[in-house]
Order: structure tokens, then C-alpha cells, then sequence
């Protein structure tokens, strides 16, 4: 088994043991609320088909819809190890599925060359690319964890050439080391790769996986988030903080809020004592739900009453 150079996300002990433990979206649905995430029926069924048909779910929409999240609700009700991979511009293949380790294979040739070991060559350097040597990265990991969750988060921020070797690696979930042979995943990973659509990302992956437009919430819904996540904030105030999203998620902001920023927004006022949304308890603590100046000098623009319900 080779070392992983991180932890795994494991789910509790208590989890379900894995798909078998659903016999439909709505069984999958109903284990993803009780681990705090709330998907509506498209969501559910998207990522129950994924899970049962062994193909990856590719999840596009803006940033703070719970793409992410959906991961480690998926990890939890599963019991299944979590690896991820975070892209961003310029990742290689090294990075995402392994390297050798040439501190620890410097240090053995020191060690071979101080005992006199070094009468065969070949054997010594073959011994050098032995696995106890290798670097397993998150791909990696994910093939020989299995069955494991991998997430490959923001693909769309990689580069073309990266999304060409993530479709060669999902196509039959094989990697080959040259010094060590082919290495296949015995179940395939349930695969959720996510995308805030930066840029389109190539057909030829979105081909490979399931695909599903994750949108902000409806009102009800997101109260209901709000009120699972954050359960020591009233329900007026979480009523009002999700209606007050709603309205900013209008006004052509560079970072339109998330479901992420709306708790991040719920936190901050019931940490000011607030049971219900003031407005000028609201306009202070803007920073916890935008993240642009020039958003909040737009909004601090606009009739806060309007806003905020004053």
C-alpha cells in the first residue's frame, strides 16, 4: 500500500457502508440530509446515478453552491475515504498522481554506498524505484484507496493539457508507473469534479461524466440549509438573511453570494446578538457575505431599508 502524502477525510464508523445502502435517489437524498446537506430531487438523482454507474459527476455553477460540499456529504453517507485534488493554472501530472521521493532515495544510495553495497549497479539502482519511495498524490491515492470519493475541484482553472490526462485517467480509472507496473482501481472512485465555468471546459470530459447545473437555492430551501448548518440562529433571522441574499444575488455583483456566504452571513449576526436582520447591524457586517470592495460600495449605495428590510 503506498504512504499517502495526506490524510484522508474518513466518514464516522456510523455511516452507511456504501451504494448498496441505497436502492434510489430518494434513500441517497434522505442519508445526504441527515449529513447536513440538503439536495433537491435533480442533485439526488444526478449523484445516486453517479454512484451506482460508476461515472464521474461533473458539477458546474458559481462559486458557493455546495459543489464542494457535495463531496463530503457523498464521502460521509458512504463511509468512503475522501481524496481531492484542488486544480489551478499550471498543474502537471506529477501533481496529481505521484512523484518519487529523491531525499529518501538519496539517503538510501548514501546508506548502500557506506555499507559497500554498490557491487551491482542495476540491483541498486532498481531498488531505487522501489514503492516504499513513491509520493502517491491524490489520483493516486483515490485508484489504490478503494472504493474512495475523488474530488477535482475547479477543473476548469487547469489548462487543456491537464484536461486531456484527466480524461485518459477517467476513461478506465488506470494509472502505469514505467518502474512498477499498472495500477488499477479494484472498485472505480465515485469522481465529482467541480467547475465556477471560468472557462468552458472541453466537451470531450463533459462526455465522460454525468453532468449537472448546480443553481443557487430557492428561498424555502436555503432557509431550510440555513436552519440545518446554523441551528442557533433563529428562524426569523434566517427567513430574512436568505431573503436579503436573494435580493443582492440581483444586482449584478462581481461575487454574487453563495449559500456558503449566507451561513458565513447568519454566523456573524447571531455572534452580534441579532435575532433578526437590522439593517444597520447588516450594512456593518457585509464582509461576511461580499467580497469585493466595489460590491460593498454598491450596496451601501442602494437603500439599505430596500435591502434589508428596514
Amino acid at each position: 500500500m503506498i504512504e499517502p502524502t495526506t490524510a484522508p477525510e474518513r466518514a464516522p464508523e456510523s455511516t452507511a457502508p456504501d451504494s448498496a445502502a441505497f436502492s434510489d435517489p430518494e434513500q441517497l437524498a434522505a442519508a445526504l440530509e441527515t449529513a447536513g446537506y440538503l439536495p433537491d430531487e435533480g442533485l439526488a438523482t444526478a449523484a445516486y446515478l453517479a454512484l451506482v454507474m460508476h461515472r464521474p459527476l461533473f458539477l458546474e455553477g458559481e462559486a458557493g453552491v455546495g459543489k464542494t460540499a457535495l463531496a463530503h456529504a457523498l464521502a460521509q453517507v458512504t463511509g468512503r475515504p475522501l481524496y481531492r485534488l484542488q486544480c489551478y493554472e499550471g498543474i502537471e501530472a506529477t501533481q496529481a498522481l505521484y512523484d518519487w521521493d529523491f531525499g529518501r532515495q538519496l539517503l538510501h544510495l548514501r546508506a548502500a554506498e557506506a555499507a559497500h553495497a554498490v557491487d551491482d549497479p542495476e540491483r541498486l539502482e532498481a531498488s531505487l524505484y522501489d514503492r516504499r519511495f513513491l509520493l502517491a498524490r491524490p489520483l493516486l491515492q483515490a485508484l489504490e484507496d478503494s472504493p474512495s470519493v475523488l474530488l477535482i475541484d475547479e477543473v476548469d482553472r487547469a489548462d487543456d493539457e491537464f484536461e486531456a490526462f484527466l480524461l485518459e485517467v477517467l476513461s478506465d480509472f488506470t494509472i502505469s508507473i514505467p518502474e512498477l507496473g499498472t495500477i488499477r482501481a479494484v472498485t472505480p472512485p465515485l469522481v465529482v469534479l467541480t467547475s465556477n465555468r471560468t472557462r468552458e471546459v472541453h466537451d470531450a470530459l463533459k462526455r465522460r461524466c454525468l453532468y449537472h447545473w448546480l443553481q443557487h437555492p430557492d428561498f424555502d430551501r436555503e432557509v431550510a440549509i440555513l436552519r440545518r448548518r446554523v441551528p442557533q440562529v433563529t428562524e426569523e433571522l434566517a427567513r430574512e438573511v436568505a431573503r436579503a441574499t436573494a435580493k443582492l444575488r440581483t444586482l449584478d455583483l462581481l461575487k454574487p453570494p453563495g449559500i456558503a456566504e449566507a451561513m458565513d452571513w447568519a454566523t456573524a449576526l447571531h455572534t452580534l446578538g441579532a435575532r433578526e436582520l437590522d439593517p444597520d447591524v447588516a450594512a456593518r457586517t457585509l464582509g461576511a457575505v461580499l467580497k469585493y470592495r466595489e460590491d460593498t460600495d454598491r450596496v451601501h449605495a442602494l437603500a439599505r431599508g430596500a435591502l434589508f428590510g428596514g
